[in-house]
This record gives structure tokens, C-alpha cells and sequence, in this order.
């Protein structure tokens, strides 16, 4: 209904009556629009009560992947990380006063579904420091049913690391203090993929751990004045799980946030900024 609603006001206030909806920017774009009637549709979809996200140089939409609502691969509580960075920077959101915009993505993965690495400027990414899990008896199964030249073309030799060992009785050994946790075996061992797990209970082939967190990547970007560049590690991991920690993340928010007003040029993103500053630390405002 809120769709039809959205519709059928577009179509009253001079548009085509048609929606998109942008996966990327998590936007409701609304085609055919005109200059004439931006402030009359900004209002009324005030009035329906959603709450109009960012534009301009200030900080953008939040976004998050489904993560634990649907995804086995999911190491963090997605939507209260998302929920919690938007709440917090509203004011940044409704009143551009950055030198250029400032980006939010979370994922629940190093899959990374929502592009967080390398697209936004604080990229909140799921991870596990344990080891990854193992159903050795669901794994002979795999290797006994695709035949052990499958599985080592297309797992075992595709470790960036090469941390994984097929034993003589083709059972499989992960030295995880070498992992770097690319989410490969596990994808390609995926319950969606495979089905040797007789019972939902058995859990998966290869399996996430029970340390989970998350990593902080900051700086990445689409092409703009240097080009692509992906988020740098900057917490390599934090624990996301009682008030405690929400509040150490929303203030490490702040603090980026803080630094960017302070630091950026116009027109600049954070990678770009801080590229910049690494070789010209009289700019820095500490």
C-alpha cells in the first residue's frame, strides 16, 4: 500500500507514476520528477511519515545486507548496527555541512553483499577470530560424491593462504591462524550449494565461528579525483554485542565523522583525504 500511495501522489504532483528502487544507494528514485514539484513531493512524503534520507555533502543513507534474517554467513546483528549509526548522525544527514558526502554500509560478511569495502566511507564488515567449523563427515560425503580433483580445483587450490590440507583419509585440516577469512570454502561448500548434510542440526559443511564481530574498513570509493579505492582496515576486530560496544562504534562514528569536517577538502572523500594527508600532515586538524 505504501508503494501504491507513493504512485499514485507522484503521478498528482507532475511525475510518470513510476519507482525504482536503488540496491546500491538504498534510494526510492522517482522518474520523470521535476524541479517544479520537489519541495510538494519532499512534503508529502514527510507527511506519509518516512523519514527522507541524505544528499549533498552530508552524511547518506545508511545501508546493511539482510544478513541473519536469511544469510547462515552472517556474523553480526546487521540491522541494529545500521539502525544505530542512522539514529545517531540524523542531524548530519538532514544538514549537509561536510565537505563532501560520508558513506555507511554494513555487511554481515567478507562476501560483502552491500559493496561496504569498496564503497563506502565507514564499512562495517562481520568476521569471526575462531576457527571456521568443520562437519568432517558431510565433507567425506562432498569428496567421495564430486571426486577429489573437484575439490581441489575448485576449493582446496583456490585458498589465497593455501591453509587448507586434504588428509589421507580425505578429511580436511584448516590452519586457521593463516586464514583470512574470503568466505571461498564456504561459499562453495554452502548448504544452498551442496546437500550432504542429512539434518538442519548437523550445521554446515564449513561453518563460520562462534568469536564473531566485526572488522572496520575506512576510505573506499567509487572513481572521483584519484579513483577506486578500497576501504583500509582500521579495527581489525571489535566485539558488536552488548550497549557497550554500540556506543564505542557510534563514537568512533563521531570521531570520523569529526575528522572529516575538519580535515577534507570540498569535493573529497575520506580515501581520497586520507591518501592526501599521508605525505602532508600540516593539514591534519588532531
Amino acid at each position: 500500500m505504501a508503494t501504491i500511495r507513493l504512485c499514485d501522489m507522484f503521478v498528482d504532483n507532475g511525475g510518470s507514476g513510476l519507482i525504482a528502487f536503488h540496491g546500491q544507494s538504498g534510494d526510492i528514485m522517482m522518474q520523470g520528477a521535476t524541479e517544479k514539484t520537489t519541495q510538494t513531493i519532499f512534503n508529502k512524503i514527510n507527511d506519509y511519515g518516512f523519514d527522507m534520507g541524505g544528499a549533498g555533502p552530508a552524511v547518506r543513507t545508511g545501508m546493511s545486507c539482510v544478513g541473519a534474517a536469511r544469510c547462515e554467513m552472517s556474523n553480526t546483528n546487521e540491522q541494529a548496527a545500521h539502525r544505530r549509526l542512522v539514529n545517531a548522525f540524523l542531524d548530519d544527514m538532514h544538514r549537509p555541512a561536510l565537505p563532501y558526502k560520508m558513506k555507511f554500509k554494513v555487511s554481515g560478511c567478507a562476501n560483502d553483499c552491500m559493496n561496504s569495502i569498496e564503497r563506502s566511507d565507514f564499512a562495517v564488515i562481520g568476521t569471526w577470530r575462531d576457527g571456521i567449523k568443520i562437519n568432517q563427515d558431510a565433507w567425506k560425503a562432498m569428496v567421495a560424491d564430486k571426486g577429489m580433483d573437484y575439490v581441489i580445483d575448485n576449493i582446496t587450490s583456490r585458498c589465497p593462504t593455501q591453509c587448507m590440507k586434504i588428509e589421507a583419509d580425505t578429511s580436511i585440516t584448516i590452519d586457521n591462524k593463516n586464514c583470512v577469512k574470503c568466505m571461498h570454502c564456504l561459499n562453495a561448500t554452502s548448504p544452498l550449494a551442496h546437500n550432504y548434510v542429512k539434518d538442519a542440526s548437523e550445521g554446515a559443511i564449513l561453518a563460520t565461528g562462534d568469536d564473531k564481530g566485526v572488522t572496520i574498513c575506512m576510505g573506499g570509493k567509487r572513481t572521483l579525483k584519484i579513483g577506486d579505492l578500497f576501504g583500509t582496515v582500521v579495527v581489525p576486530f571489535m566485539k558488536l554485542e552488548t550497549e557497550n560496544d554500540y556506543e564505542v562504534i557510534e563514537e568512533l562514528a563521531g570521531e570520523v565523522i569529526d575528522f572529516f569536517a575538519e580535515n577534507a577538502l570540498e569535493h573529497e572523500r575520506t580515501g581520497e583525504m586520507i591518501e592526501r594527508i599521508k605525505s602532508d600532515r600540516s593539514h591534519v586538524v588532531l
